[in-house]
């Protein structure tokens, strides 16, 4: 599967953001869904996933309650909303997938193969 993540941009903190990854080349619906992000000079941190039915998600304790993950398994699209961000938010943020067998389920971070370019999210004051 291919991922493309668009959506970035400079926004001021407290603003809403929302991320977008569109999916081509395989059954998306096969697939967990899922982001990273990653900040200069700071390791890669997983920031949440949802599964192949959309019925369970996973967040980070950094962004729960503020970031939203959905789904559209229609349209081969994950979205990632989110809400009063924070300066430490600033990020590339990178789209990834994982095929999986069962329906709600989501993988360890590292089991994620498929990666998509980042996009940049900036938080400015």
């Amino acid at each position: 599967v291919q991922l493309q993540a668009s959506g970035g941009g400079l926004v001021q903190a407290g603003d809403s953001l929302r991320l977008s990854c569109a999916a081509s080349g395989r059954t998306f619906s096969n697939y967990v869904m899922g982001w990273f992000r990653q900040a200069p000079g700071k390791e890669r941190e997983f920031v949440g996933a949802i599964s192949r039915s959309g019925g369970i998600t996973y967040y980070a304790d950094s962004v729960k309650g503020r970031f939203t993950i959905s789904r559209d398994n229609d349209k081969n699209t994950v979205h990632l909303q989110m809400n009063s961000l924070k300066l430490e938010d600033t990020a590339v943020y990178y789209c990834v997938a994982q095929v999986a067998a069962r329906y709600d389920y989501i993988p360890s971070a590292w089991e994620f193969g498929r990666w998509g370019q980042g996009t940049q999210v900036t938080v400015s004051s």
